[in-house]
């Protein structure tokens, strides 16, 4: 069997979906269809269940999932450890980017990867924290940084810092607000987000633990937005703390003072990298950015 074989294998796994995976291989799907055949017969046993419109693990294939994943990983730190052997670390690391990168500490965490890996190509790719979590998972991308409840148990991960959210809403909105339950608030006009970007995850998880739906009237792809449409007065936002509280004290927004929203910003990066000498680098700078103890 080869790596290639196993890859598809578990990329189709947890994806769930054979045009998506092989997106995420970057090969084409009839491609990914042979590899994981050509699997199969070598094993003798069927690793999907394939139906029109579905494909999911057999019970066989359930098995053996860990142990490919376990392969992968092994593979992993041994070219990790080939590399270090070169004596210097070359190729490229592409790194997710989520919200605004002051708040990321980026500069600081590109600034230490320059200098500790000097013939390392960076690249950062910005987008929406599930769709970036997937690509980690699936290891079409290196690492990226993530905001959620807590670190997926698709991916490995270092925490960075708790971060609080509040709803804020117009100042003019005052009045109504101060005086708002759940039910009246979750009716006021919202202002949303992409489906997979961690904002909107956050405000759907809020709302669904009270049973409710938030009124969306406006949704905004840019993560620095929420602030200006809330100020302007087209509705309500989760923002974050650092945010809303100086906005409130100039009477820009009001926040409802029932709830405070918690969420983990950590820096994720696929399982079978874990010894990979660039991956182990960008860890290394990040504890010393976020001056977090070695672990």
């Amino acid at each position: 069997m080869e790596i290639y074989q196993l890859r598809a294998f578990v990329t189709v796994a947890k994806i769930g979906h054979l045009t998506r995976a092989a997106e995420a291989l970057h090969v084409t799907q009839p491609a990914v269809t042979g590899q994981i055949k050509a699997l199969e017969e070598e094993l003798g046993i069927a690793l999907f269940d394939r139906r029109p419109g579905r494909i999911a693990l057999t019970r066989a294939g359930e098995r053996l999932l860990p142990e490919a994943e376990k392969v992968l990983a092994a593979a992993g730190s041994l070219l990790g450890q080939a590399r270090e052997l070169q004596g210097e670390v070359s190729g490229s690391l592409v790194i997710g980017t989520v919200g605004d990168p002051d708040s990321l500490r980026l500069g600081s965490l590109l600034g230490g990867l320059v200098s500790a890996l000097p013939l390392l190509e960076i690249k950062t790719r910005s987008g929406d924290a599930e769709a970036l979590r997937e690509a980690v998972a699936t290891s079409t991308l290196g690492a990226s940084f993530y905001i959620g409840p807590n670190i997926p148990r698709d991916v490995n991960g270092l925490p960075l810092q708790t971060l609080h959210y509040r709803i804020a809403a117009p100042f003019s909105f005052s009045h109504q607000v101060l005086r708002a339950g759940w039910r009246e608030i979750a009716d006021m006009p919202w202002i949303g987000a992409p489906h997979a970007s961690h904002a909107q995850s956050l405000l759907r998880d809020l709302f669904s633990r009270q049973g409710l739906l938030p009124n969306i009237v406006l949704e905004s792809d840019d993560a620095s937005a929420p602030h200006s449409l809330v100020r302007a007065g087209l509705g309500l936002a989760l923002l974050r703390e650092d945010v809303a509280v100086p906005a409130a004290e100039r009477d820009e927004v009001v926040i409802w003072p029932h709830t405070r929203v918690a969420a983990m910003l950590s820096f994720i990066y696929p399982k079978t990298s874990e010894h990979d000498p660039a991956i182990v680098a960008a860890l290394s700078v990040l504890r010393g950015v976020w001056g977090l103890s070695a672990r």
